[in-house]
């Protein structure tokens, strides 16, 4: 396994792979890796000839407040985590060589960027487009692997990939949770352990609305006020959105259905967790 830092370096590599006939499986992430990052790590290793790890902490997603300088980063960590999956080439290049001076080129998804995490955090989907699309004009992967945890963000660059014709297969991935439920994230870190007991309000509350709506309950006012009694009895627990779309367009249904997801956004103490499930499968 190799580590590659140099923009040029890296696009040279794989263009000169695909030349070769090789495969590209390509896992984008922001580094500080849990078990859900190597699920796709796993799955890239049987998609590819050659699998590709990208670790950058993408400062133009991160908004004004929000986490950029205190992120987890553990490149040491994740690159032993990395071999052990399998990895062929660690991409992780410096934000200066990403965005050099003079940058003025966004990539911007309408109409499924305006909901969501995109109404919470103005700007972000734009810096997770940008990043992404250049991420694969450097990579050139055949097959992308994103997990479903970031359920808007998959839908997003499935859009974007769809409308630029870019030619990369977009495969989502089921969200790897804990022994207790709690969804895998690298901000699970910044969690003190009674914040990490309430961090299960989340499950808690999806599981609810899968259990309501199996019993026959469509209406999905009801199904967002139960769900938002069960968060709000958490003293640390503050709701974002929790919101039921449909799983394609990500317009909110008024009745749910088979295609209906329910998505939630929510701080415990300062630390923001995303969380979803469809209403017909397990949580």
């Amino acid at each position: 396994m190799q580590i590659i830092t140099d923009v040029q370096e890296m696009q040279a590599r794989c263009l000169a792979a695909r030349e070769a006939g090789k495969r590209i499986a390509f896992v984008p992430t922001m580094g500080y890796l849990h078990h859900g990052h190597r699920s796709l790590l796993d799955e890239g290793r049987k998609r590819g000839d050659l699998l590709v790890l990208s670790i950058f902490v993408n400062p133009t997603q991160f908004g004004q407040g929000e986490d950029f300088t205190s992120y987890p980063r553990d490149l040491t960590g994740d690159a032993a985590l990395a071999e052990e999956s399998g990895v062929d080439w660690i991409f992780a290049p410096e934000a200066r060589d990403m965005y050099p001076p003079g940058y003025a080129t966004y990539v911007d998804v309408a109409g499924f960027t305006d909901t969501l995490c995109g109404r919470s955090r103005p700007g972000h989907f734009r810096g997770v487009t940008t990043v992404v699309s250049k991420l694969f004009l450097i990579v050139q992967p055949h097959v992308a692997l994103f997990g479903r945890k970031d359920f808007q963000q998959l839908a997003v660059i499935k859009r974007m990939t769809l409308d630029l014709n870019l030619p990369v297969e977009i495969v989502g991935m089921p969200i790897i949770r804990e022994a207790d439920g709690l969804a895998m994230s690298s901000r699970n870190v910044y969690l003190s352990p009674a914040q990490r007991a309430q961090a299960l309000c989340l499950v808690d509350a999806l599981r609810q609305a899968i259990g309501s709506a199996r019993r026959g309950e469509t209406s999905a006012a009801h199904l967002i006020a139960v769900a938002r009694e069960r968060i709000e009895r958490e003293p640390e627990a503050q709701v974002d959105y929790i919101q039921i779309c449909h799983q394609l367009t990500l317009e909110d249904q008024a009745t749910v259905d088979r295609d209906s997801v329910m998505l939630l956004a929510v701080k415990v103490g300062n630390t923001r967790l995303i969380d979803n499930a469809r209403l017909f499968e397990e949580a």
